[in-house]
């Protein structure tokens, strides 16, 4: 179990846990785990660290599509910063106590600012890292939303 798990386990939220065999040589981690599940990559959803207004170790959670990228300037503006930049992935893992490429919104060693892409409601139910590598759960929006106390705004954009 990885705290990403145990975290929907004990607040008692409906989940389903995916697993595949993950490749490390893949070049992108979100794309492999919806053609794995055989999903849409608009329906799953990859967890992101920013620094707010360039201090390092002030991070705050964007959650996106893995169809397309993080909006810096609308990922700003949700969180109330003037600015925000992606986190250096070491900083990033210091902070949520998982590795790059298997970041889960739940379950993070701290609770951080978190903010969710609307599109995540357009779906019964939406796919995220369950903490590791080769690992996702799935669960509806709003229940993500009540675990990590996330925001939703439009913080994805479409490559």
């Amino acid at each position: 179990m990885t705290p990403a798990i145990n975290a929907a386990k004990k607040a008692r939220v409906r989940y389903r846990i995916h697993e595949y065999a993950h490749d490390p040589a893949a070049p992108s981690y979100g794309q492999e785990a919806a053609d794995a599940l055989g999903q849409p990559a608009g329906r799953v959803f990859k967890t992101l660290l920013v620094a707010l207004n360039g201090d390092g170790r002030r991070l705050a959670v964007a959650v996106v599509p893995v169809s397309g990228q993080l909006d810096l300037k609308a990922t700003a503006a949700a969180l109330g910063a003037k600015k925000v930049a992606m986190a250096d992935p070491a900083d990033a893992e210091r902070a949520t106590g998982y590795v790059v490429g298997g970041i889960s919104p739940l379950g993070q060693k701290k609770r951080l600012p978190t903010v969710l892409d609307a599109s995540a409601l357009d779906f019964p139910t939406i796919y995220m890292s369950a903490g590791r590598r080769g690992l996702e759960i799935e669960m509806a929006a709003a229940d993500l939303i009540r675990l990590t106390g996330a925001a939703t705004a439009p913080v994805g954009r479409v490559e």
